[in-house]
Order: structure tokens, then C-alpha cells, then sequence
């Protein structure tokens, strides 16, 4: 914990070797299940074997640590949990603050190949008047931010946390940008619209059409629905289970490294743009970086239960939002949203872009069509940038 309750300090990520040591001997120990007998039962056993055989054998955590470092890991206190990010400052004078919030299975390193080209535009071939400085934090019960002890960190709270960090780091004003659950952050400080909040990007659209429009719904936006509808009977269990039961789940993903992967990798086949062969978009080590920072800090149990959080959060207004906003839809996505249902529901509509490529994890899967998604959104609402 930070020396003082408002301090920054650095947090250099540095694992004991022996935890390394027991993860390959807990790998080496693992009792496999029988083979699949049918197609959308999981991830294959094959596939899930060789993860893993990877993972003990040749996989460097010391290469992630040194990346996660090279960014500037640190750590503060906000509403009593010790809280992990990562913060990276522009050179360019201009740049304007942007916080990136991740979701389940995701992580900090999700944005990982963001933090250079939105940081430091020049040098990755793109402009100075778009630079960022970037805020990344681990939502509390994830990676290396603490575990909550107690009910009531949902959305609606990390949201606040999130408003209170970008004080803290003497960000006045500022802009944000979410996937998964971290569409719901973002939505959810945007409600709260605190002061120097200019604007929301989220590649996952909170949209939930109504009867009326899914009678009167276009052919692209009925393929929509239809990718919905499959996600909810076929591919959202792991959802359901820790919206409900989150702790009987929560047993298997702390003992087993094994068990983690594929409950993990599940999501990775299935919502990303693959045809359900994830690791043709993000290599193996990127998935198993993520996975690590759910093993180490043991945060499958509690990153789990903010499913269960959600559930029992009240809801929030329909009403539109008038934030300034901008939408990216990648084709892999399971939930989408056409640019009319949007418009309905945001009337500042800064972007709506529809992308040829990508999926749910946007940010490792599409990174460069991701970045320039974000730049164009945001730079109407820069101060003194160009006027919508």
C-alpha cells in the first residue's frame, strides 16, 4: 500500500521465482478431462493441452514484467482498495488525457500496443495534435489492484474511482475509452458527467434495442440481433456463472492454472474475429500475459464476482445521454448496434465507425484501426481543436 492515503508511488512488478516454479509444477501436475465429444462444448482438449504445455515450458514472464514496467506501473488508494495502473505521459505538450478501462477477461495489457502510437503519435506515423496521455488502471479484484472484501463495488463505484484517479494524477480534463465492461465504466462516468469530462469512445455498445425496433429492424441490423441472440443462448455461461454463483467457480479458477486458461481462452475463441482460432489475431504469449494476471495475484475468484456486483447494481436511466460519444463496431463483436439505434440514444454522436476486421478484443486483435478510431472521435472535442 501507498505510504500516505493520496500518494502515487511506483510499483515496479517484480514475481517471487518460486511462484513461477510452483505455476510450472502445478501445470506439469494437471488431471485432464476426456476429449470433447461435440462442437460447442469448450475449447478443445488438444488445444487447451498445448496452451498449457507452452506455458510450463517456454513461456518468459520476465518479458511481460519488463513491458508492464516499461510503461510505469503504479499504485495508489482510492475508496479504501490499493489500485494498480498504468500511466503514460505524452511528450507532446498538447496531449490530452485519456483513460482506457478494460473488462473481464481482459486486462492493463489489453492496451498494450495502444500505449506508443495514442502516447506519441509522431514517431509511430501519425500527428502531434493527436497525442494522449494515458491512463490505464486494473479495476479493483483484477491484476494487481486489490480484492474488495466486501459488497458493493460495481460499475457505478469504479466509476467514481476512476473520476477521483484522474483528479488525483492533475488531469482536468479528459476523455475515456472502454471495452467489455469497461464500455460500462465509461458509460457510467459519462452519466455522472464530473467536471473536464469531454467525451466517451467504447467499442462495446451498451445498446439494448427496443420491440419496436427489432419489428422494424434492417437486414444488417436483424444479423445483429442474430449475433446477439447466439452469444446469449450458446456462448455467455461463463456469464451467467459468476452473475449467479461466482465463489463455486471462484474454487477451480484459484487452484488450477489449467482450469483458468480455458476458462479464460473460452472467451478468446469464441468473441474474437478468428473463426475460433484465437491465436491467428493475438499470439500465445499475449493470451497467456493476460492469463498471468489472473494467476499470479490469484484474481480469478474476484474479478469474477463484479458479474455478481453488476446483477445486483440498480439500474440505470434510459434517457439519452447527451455526452459527447463515438462508437467503433468490429465484425467479431458479438453485441453490436446499428448507427440509427445509436443516434437515438446519443444525440452528440462525435463517430460511428464500422470496421472490416476484429472482434471483442478490439485493442489486442486491431490495434492500429482501434487507435485511429479513437483519434478521430476525440479530436473535435480537444481544446482548441477543430469544431464538430
Amino acid at each position: 500500500m501507498p505510504s500516505q492515503p493520496t500518494a502515487i508511488e511506483p510499483f515496479p512488478v517484480s514475481v517471487d521465482q518460486r511462484d513461477l516454479d510452483r505455476l510450472a509444477r502445478r501445470l506439469a501436475d494437471t488431471r485432464w478431462p476426456d476429449r470433447e465429444t461435440g462442437a460447442d462444448q469448450g475449447p478443445r482438449l488438444d488445444r487447451i493441452r498445448a496452451l498449457c504445455d507452452h506455458w510450463a515450458r517456454d513461456y518468459d514472464w520476465r518479458r511481460c514484467e519488463d513491458e508492464i514496467n516499461g510503461i510505469g506501473s503504479y499504485r495508489t488508494v482510492l475508496d479504501g482498495i490499493g489500485v494498480h495502473f498504468l500511466h503514460a505521459r505524452s511528450p507532446e505538450p498538447s496531449a490530452l488525457p485519456l483513460l482506457l478501462c478494460h473488462g473481464w477477461p481482459g486486462s492493463v495489457l489489453e492496451f498494450r500496443h495502444l500505449v506508443g502510437p495514442l502516447t506519441d503519435p509522431v514517431a509511430h506515423g501519425g500527428r502531434a495534435e493527436d497525442a494522449f496521455h494515458v491512463v490505464i488502471p486494473s479495476m479493483p479484484g483484477f491484476g494487481f489492484s486489490d480484492k474488495p472484501h466486501t459488497t458493493g463495488w460495481g460499475v457505478s463505484r469504479v466509476a467514481d474511482a476512476w473520476i477521483e484517479l484522474m483528479d488525483r494524477l492533475g488531469h482536468r480534463t479528459w476523455v475515456a475509452q472502454g471495452g467489455d465492461w469497461g464500455s460500462a465504466v465509461v458509460e457510467a462516468i459519462s452519466r455522472k458527467a464530473p467536471e473536464g469530462f469531454l467525451g466517451m469512445h467504447v467499442n462495446l455498445p451498451l445498446v439494448f434495442p427496443t420491440t419496436e425496433e427489432i419489428e422494424a429492424a434492417t437486414p444488417e441490423e436483424q444479423r445483429m440481433l442474430a449475433r446477439a441472440q447466439r452469444y446469449e443462448s450458446v456462448l455467455s455461461g461463463y456469464a451467467k456463472e459468476q452473475a449467479t454463483r461466482p465463489q463455486s467457480i471462484g474454487y477451480s479458477l484459484a487452484d488450477s492454472p489449467a482450469g483458468l486458461a480455458a476458462w479464460i481462452y473460452t472467451l478468446f475463441e469464441d468473441v474474437t474475429d478468428s473463426d475460433g482460432d484465437p491465436e491467428t489475431v493475438v499470439p500465445r504469449d499475449e493470451i497467456l500475459d493476460d492469463i498471468m494476471l489472473y494467476w499470479l495475484p490469484n484474481a480469478g475468484p474476484s474479478s469474477a464476482r463484479l458479474y455478481w456486483e453488476a446483477r445486483h447494481e440498480p439500474g440505470g436511466t434510459t434517457e439519452p445521454n447527451p455526452t459527447p460519444a463515438g462508437f467503433s463496431i468490429f465484425p467479431g463483436e458479438a453485441v453490436q448496434a446499428s448507427r440509427r439505434w445509436i443516434e437515438r440514444r446519443y444525440p452528440n454522436l462525435l463517430h460511428y465507425g464500422r470496421l472490416d476486421r476484429g472482434g471483442h478484443f478490439a485493442a489486442l486483435e486491431q490495434p492500429a484501426a482501434l487507435t485511429e478510431e479513437i483519434r478521430t472521435t476525440f479530436r473535435t472535442v480537444r481544446p482548441g481543436g477543430p469544431t464538430a
